[in-house]
């Protein structure tokens, strides 16, 4: 991954580019064996700053694959991904210690993510508040002095989208799936904070089984299926077309 330029990208600038990227991977079979997975191929695409990209496709078309590789987590086998600053994925850059309370946590993966102590404190109430875990003040029980092994794993994954989302803007976030986590006040919160980040920092990437969500919350989609990509455009089309394949099997009109 190679970063195009320093400081925030002018609106409508590139944020990402996908240039012919292909990735492969072995998985074991048995003693001694495995086979060969390739799980993209020849992806390329340019993202631009304010967009909010839906991936779609069928369960192992690549789309999670893709999202590592564009945040710097998955090595490509030939192509390039070059990115404006360092992408956050939702989950892995709040990489959360078990043995920690939530508020310990809090404070790890604002470290982690680059703030300060002083950033970090000014932000907690709004992470946790964010978050919608009780932290004692209404007299519940104070879920944040607790450690993070006894959470849910809905209380985790809002913590941890809470921390990605709102310790600080990025040019790029990718969201695999978060927008599926707690309750209907937690996504209308998580989509109200993607609109935000689109406006004020760059572009949101988010992978989502909910086609109803990639239209609500994505301006644009992209559809992977074994790995090509086989239609990008305007989400309400993209998704269209996806649900029209999974009932027929047709595909696109440029295929």
């Amino acid at each position: 991954m190679a970063d195009p330029g320093a400081g925030a990208a002018a609106p409508g600038a590139p944020t990402v580019i996908a240039d012919a990227v292909h990735i492969a991977y072995t998985v074991p079979t048995g003693p001694g064996t495995h086979r060969r997975v390739h799980a993209v191929r020849g992806v390329g695409f340019v993202a631009r700053r304010g967009e909010s990209i839906g991936l779609i496709g069928s369960n192992g078309s690549g789309k999670s694959t893709l999202l590592k590789a564009i945040a710097g987590l998955q090595q490509t086998e030939s192509g390039r991904v070059y990115t404006r600053g360092r992408p956050a994925l939702l989950g892995v850059d709040a990489a959360l210690m078990g043995d920690l309370s939530g508020e310990r946590n809090v404070i790890l993966g604002g470290l982690a993510m680059g703030m300060s102590r002083s950033g970090i404190a000014s932000r907690y109430e709004g992470i946790v508040d964010f978050s919608g875990l009780p932290d004692g003040r209404d007299g519940r029980e104070n879920a944040l002095a607790r450690p993070m092994r006894t959470y849910s794993s809905g209380m985790a994954a809002r913590l941890r989208f809470a921390i990605a989302a709102t310790a600080r803007s990025h040019d790029v976030l990718l969201v695999d799936e978060a927008l599926a986590t707690g309750d209907a006040r937690f996504q209308r919160r998580s989509r109200r904070r993607i609109d935000e980040l689109r406006a004020a920092a760059g572009t949101v990437f988010l992978v989502a089984h909910s086609h109803a969500t990639i239209r609500e919350t994505c301006d644009r989609a992209l559809w992977l299926e074994a790995g090509t990509l086989r239609m990008d455009g305007p989400a309400e089309e993209v998704t269209a077309a996806y649900e029209e394949f999974t009932r027929t099997g047709a595909t696109p009109p440029d295929e």
